[in-house]
């Protein structure tokens, strides 16, 4: 009887997560195509990435932080600026590479339950939407994309928090 009990409790906690898990790694798997999106967006085309005010978000982090003029700076030292554009190009890069990861991630190994995914997920997300976060407001530009960056890493939390894996039921075990 009281195995049986144990038992239902395993089952239902057991369908519970999976189910939780099931919304959980959509929840991942859209927060990252959206992290895809910006990187791919800042690799290929800088220019056109928005940012406050609808002002390039190159241009306005430049001016944010330098108080200075991006056109006067490409006019001046255009080398330099597109030195700026070039680190810039790469920070996308990095940031698609890890979305285009985390997303398999999510699809593969979180979804069936793996522990280590969730971890992996947590840690890669924490960096990779921290930096262009940090980014941001270092140089005060924090415009459309960069606050869709927040809504990213909250719903990407959320789902963490409902399916952590140290997470059991009382006295089932599971």
């Amino acid at each position: 009887m009281v195995d049986d009990m144990k038992d239902r409790k395993n089952e239902t906690w057991a369908t519970a997560m999976m189910r939780l898990r099931r919304v959980a790694w959509l929840v991942i798997l859209i927060a990252d195509a959206g992290l895809l999106a910006w990187g791919a967006m800042a690799a290929l085309v800088p220019e056109h990435l928005l940012g406050p005010g609808s002002a390039p978000i190159l241009a306005a982090g430049y001016e944010g932080y330098t108080k200075g003029s991006w056109s006067e700076l490409a006019h001046t030292s255009p080398m330099t600026a597109e030195y700026i554009t070039l680190l810039f190009r790469m920070f996308g890069v990095g940031n698609a590479e890890f979305a285009l990861l985390a997303m398999t991630i999510a699809a593969t190994a979180f979804r069936r339950g793996d522990g280590w995914a969730w971890w992996a997920l947590l840690v890669g997300n924490t960096i990779a939407f921290g930096a262009p976060m940090t980014y941001d407001r270092i140089v005060g530009a924090i415009g459309p994309f960069e606050m869709l960056e927040y809504v990213g890493i909250i719903g990407i939390y959320g789902a963490l928090a409902v399916t952590a894996p140290f997470l059991k039921a009382k006295g089932t075990g599971v």
